[in-house]
């Protein structure tokens, strides 16, 4: 009779750092190298963040990520610094405004217009964003709506206060206008732009953390430091669980406090827990941690001025 073995467990990933090409051509040579060392060891994760658009080497430990890059440099001669991981934020709003967003330059020969009146109003968290035509009658010519919209997007994915995407959000086109000679996509571009733009002011947007589900898991002895330690990570325990002669400890919080949780947890139970995470959900982040990170994206220059049109 054949013999069937149990699958294979190979430890969760329970660390990410933001791995760094030292030059455009270790840029270049990453991905492959990464994907033959994935083939060996299964237990790795590689991605790259579509909103940081950082390379994210995720594995069981800090010297199983290292060993990595020593691989990398050795055998595939591509060179990588490692970092914290960035935290992807993003952003809302919070009140409902009715704008006008108008577009009008006027140089020499034909000229720029476009004008629309949109509504904007918050979602529900996870709804992304919605756009809704809701002109009736030739105020907008049809073939130009779509354009508001596209201007709309691109506005929202710069954000409003901290530069990152902005999400959760409807906007209604209600009405507008056009000029026969100098409306063009282009101008109505702008016009979803600047109405964007003006809504932001009334709008009172805010912004919104990763929070992670988090499974931790040690001896006993340990559990009451480490419910202590995840509170003080804004952390809220959700319950506990035996497994063997193991605590397991089932929590959440910010992705942003969890970052360097790996070395705290060995100290806290001398290298003989471990634990995992995954993305829940997004929460809003409490003001006083919203304005350092504000004040964090001034100093990286995330926070861009208006463009010129």
């Amino acid at each position: 009779a054949p013999i069937f073995y149990d699958a294979l467990a190979y430890p969760e990933a329970a660390i990410a750092f933001a791995i760094e090409p030292k030059s455009r051509q270790d840029e270049e040579k990453i991905s492959v190298a990464l994907h033959k060392i994935l083939e060996e060891d299964p237990s790795l994760h590689f991605t790259r963040d579509a909103q940081t658009k950082e390379f994210i080497l995720s594995g069981s430990g800090q010297l199983h990520v290292e060993t990595v890059v020593e691989k990398l440099k050795n055998r595939y001669h591509v060179e990588v610094a490692l970092h914290p991981p960035k935290v992807p934020y993003k952003e809302t709003i919070t009140q409902r405004a009715e704008v006008q967003g108008r577009h009008k330059k006027q140089t020499g020969g034909r000229g720029q217009f476009g004008d629309c009146k949109v509504v904007f109003e918050p979602l529900p968290r996870g709804e992304g964003f919605i756009f809704e035509d809701k002109i009736f009658g030739g105020a907008v010519p049809q073939q130009f709506r779509p354009a508001i919209e596209k201007g709309i997007v691109e506005a929202a994915s710069t954000g409003a206060i901290a530069g990152y995407p902005l999400v959760d959000f409807k906007a209604t086109l209600i009405d507008g206008s056009y000029h026969t000679v100098d409306s063009d996509e282009h101008s109505f571009r702008a016009a979803g732009r600047k109405a964007f733009r003006t809504a932001i002011e009334k709008v009172k947007p805010s912004l919104l953390e990763p929070i992670m589900d988090i499974e931790v898991v040690a001896p006993q002895e340990c559990s009451g430091d480490i419910m202590g330690d995840l509170n003080s990570r804004r952390g809220r325990v959700q319950g506990m669980d035996m497994r063997g002669k193991n605590q397991v400890i089932k929590a959440q919080a910010p992705m942003s406090e969890m970052l360097d949780y790996q070395s705290k947890l060995n100290s806290i139970t001398a290298a003989r827990g471990s634990f995992h995470m995954e993305f829940s959900h997004y929460d809003p982040v409490p003001g006083q941690i919203a304005q350092k990170i504000v004040e964090q994206a001034r100093a990286e220059g995330r926070i861009r001025g208006e463009e010129e049109e």
